[in-house]
């Protein structure tokens, strides 16, 4: 039996900050303001958006730790989200709070039992239950979302992506080491 609980979650979790935090250590801070299109967050907004959403976790989970989304402000969070995003923040601010809060997220996560996260609750019509697992699940995928967003802005501003960067050192230790033999 394999079994993938708050341990390995929050473990999921760091790896997948850990990245975000280095595409945001690569970007330059020129660029943070670089917007694809109009209308789209740019690189700052974006890596806001990444630290502000463990908030949205805590809310549901931690703080009110609801059984339904029947009745929950949105509104009022997404206020909370908007305000968080747009405050003026440098690059070192930025990669400092990615840190810190996404080390206290995680660590958060790994101390919760296995009861908490078999929990369910319900969407806004009181249907579709969702067990806090598959709910905090989705905050590691939320991020990966938007951090595949930052790599394709990381490209349009001239800057190779870490993971390529890797895949092509290795490719070429590779080469090297075939043409020694």
């Amino acid at each position: 039996m394999i079994v993938y609980g708050a341990k390995e979650l929050a473990n999921g979790i760091r790896t997948v900050r850990k990245g975000t935090v280095q595409v945001a250590r690569d970007i330059p801070e020129d660029n943070y303001d670089f917007e694809a299109a109009p209308g789209l967050r740019t690189v700052r907004s974006l890596l806001s958006h990444i630290a502000w959403s463990p908030a949205l976790y805590y809310d549901v989970h931690r703080d009110r730790h609801i059984a339904t989304f029947q009745g929950y402000d949105f509104g009022a969070l997404m206020a909370h989200a908007h305000a968080f995003e747009t405050a003026p923040r440098s690059k070192a601010e930025l990669i400092a709070l990615l840190e810190s809060d996404g080390e206290a997220f995680a660590a958060w996560v790994e101390g919760l039992s296995a009861d908490f996260l078999n929990e369910t609750f319900t969407d806004g019509m009181g249907q579709n239950p969702k067990t806090r697992f598959e709910n905090l699940l989705g905050a590691k995928e939320h991020e990966m979302h938007h951090r595949a967003q930052l790599m394709v802005l990381e490209r349009m501003v001239g800057v190779v992506p870490h993971l390529t960067r890797d895949r092509q050192e290795r490719a070429a230790a590779r080469a090297a080491a075939a043409a020694k033999a």
